[in-house]
């Protein structure tokens, strides 16, 4: 399978986590943190694509501050979504479980923008 192939892979799946968070804010009450999760999981996945398009091997980490800089080695225009990275970062592990993390309503919409931001920046390359 060539890169392309591979990327377009990574960005269906990734899709699907942006879809699955959409979709939950219609349930009552709404699960916050899970739509967090999926928003952090489709970021992930944008820029694991987007290193496989670039022909990197994938890592495995959740950390997306890491993943942005490996991307900013073939596009320093990367760099715009440091922010969107380190928010999101942290729920790709902690809200899986249940240890309280302090996450409302403002913060499951800037996670759904800053995923849906990183979908864009992406596909836009």
């Amino acid at each position: 399978m060539d890169n392309e192939a591979v990327a377009k892979e990574w960005y269906k799946f990734a899709d699907m986590d942006l879809a699955a968070a959409e979709h939950l804010k219609t349930m009552v009450p709404t699960p916050i943190e899970i739509i967090c999760y999926h928003c952090q999981q489709a970021a992930e996945k944008y820029l694991k694509g987007f290193l496989a398009s670039c022909g990197e091997a994938i890592q495995k980490t959740h950390d997306l501050v890491l993943l942005n800089k490996r991307c900013q080695k073939y596009n320093k225009a990367f760099a715009k979504l440091e922010n969107a990275c380190l928010f999101l970062t942290d729920f790709g592990v902690a809200v899986r479980y249940p240890f309280p993390m302090d996450v409302n309503e403002s913060d499951m919409n800037l996670a759904l923008k800053y995923a849906t931001e990183i979908r864009d920046f992406i596909l836009a390359r």
